[in-house]
């Protein structure tokens, strides 16, 4: 019985020490949370991030979807957990007017979530079937002066980027535009191809693949320069409106207490991977993103205005989520 006991034993303190690298080995993964579902543009730039980073850090890294509650799911997960350079958020614009949108969220996006880096943007884009007569921005004023509540538009959501420059359109005009919200991007390119609406606006990543196919055609863009890919397209700044500028942007974060170092080190492998000259073809071709590329006290910077910005819209139109 004594040898049993001791074989048993044997064998137990084996299948420990067989087990041990396995644990870790998954305790040294690291997570790039992406609080969105699979498929959008958070995912797609996740996805595209983490080999680079692999090779860089040393480490697997992998990317886990937490989606729901407009981001804040996902982004709860990196606030609680522990800084120990294993759990990072990427995340998108909706970030910045989850606070107001969502006041009673379990965390604190300045207190309990660290910056490190603002990837890049992408301007926000007003697009209509081809075969609408909007040209550029005067156009659709025009035709919102004229017909009042009839020159319908959709967005990805009651409260998104998208949704708040319109609102800022409209209340600098004057005019007033029926919002039909859509609870995805694509939803709202096939009623915009239909033509069941007059135009949408979505981020130039969502609209460029119809556009160069001919389905839709960009009227205007919001972001600071025109991009490559609609140079023949006016930014609103250009057509007059100074300061009305929205671009999706995609920023990553750390929970807090993060040791400078990690911070450090985790920024240089993401500018490093998406320095390399396919990552940022890619980047610019199927987001047609302008990267950043930013220092953390950048994106804390630019995450304050976002905020400001935004907040305040919200809060001067009654703005609720959907």
């Amino acid at each position: 019985m004594t040898h049993r006991i001791a074989r048993r034993a044997a064998l137990g303190l084996a299948g420990t020490v067989l087990a041990a690298p396995a644990l870790r080995a998954q305790s040294n993964t690291i997570r790039i949370i992406v609080p969105f579902a699979a498929g959008g543009s958070t995912d797609a730039v996740a996805r595209l991030v983490s080999p680079g980073l692999t090779q860089r850090l040393g480490q697997t890294v992998i990317v886990e979807n937490r989606s729901g509650a407009a981001g804040s799911i996902g982004t709860d997960l990196v606030a609680k957990a522990r800084p120990d350079g294993l759990t990072w958020l990427l995340t998108f614009d909706s970030h910045s007017v989850m606070p107001v949108l969502l006041p009673s969220l379990p965390f604190d996006l300045t207190r309990d979530l660290d910056p490190v880096m603002l990837i890049g943007g992408a301007p926000y884009v007003i697009a209509t079937r081809s075969d609408k007569p909007y040209r550029n921005l005067a156009d659709v004023v025009e035709a919102a002066k004229a017909r009042p509540d009839e020159v319908s538009y959709g967005s990805t959501g009651n409260g998104t980027i998208g949704h708040l420059t319109m609102v800022l359109l409209q209340s600098r005009t004057g005019i007033r535009m029926p919002h039909l919200p859509y609870r995805g991007g694509g939803l709202a390119v096939n009623d915009a191809v239909a033509g069941h609406i007059e135009m949408m606006i979505g981020s130039a990543a969502l609209v460029a693949p119809h556009i160069a196919g001919g389905t839709l055609r960009a009227v205007a863009q919001f972001g600071p320069a025109r991009l490559a890919g609609l140079a023949q397209v006016q930014t609103a700044e250009e057509a007059g409106f100074q300061g009305l500028t929205a671009e999706a942007w995609w920023g990553v974060f750390a929970p807090h207490g993060m040791p400078g170092a990690m911070v450090t080190r985790m920024n240089a492998a993401l500018r490093e991977t998406l320095s390399e000259a396919r990552t940022r073809q890619q980047m610019q071709e199927t987001q047609q993103a302008r990267l950043v590329l930013s220092d953390p006290a950048a994106l804390r910077t630019f995450l304050d205005g976002e905020v400001a910005k935004w907040s305040r819209v919200v809060r001067e139109n009654q703005i609720r989520p959907d």
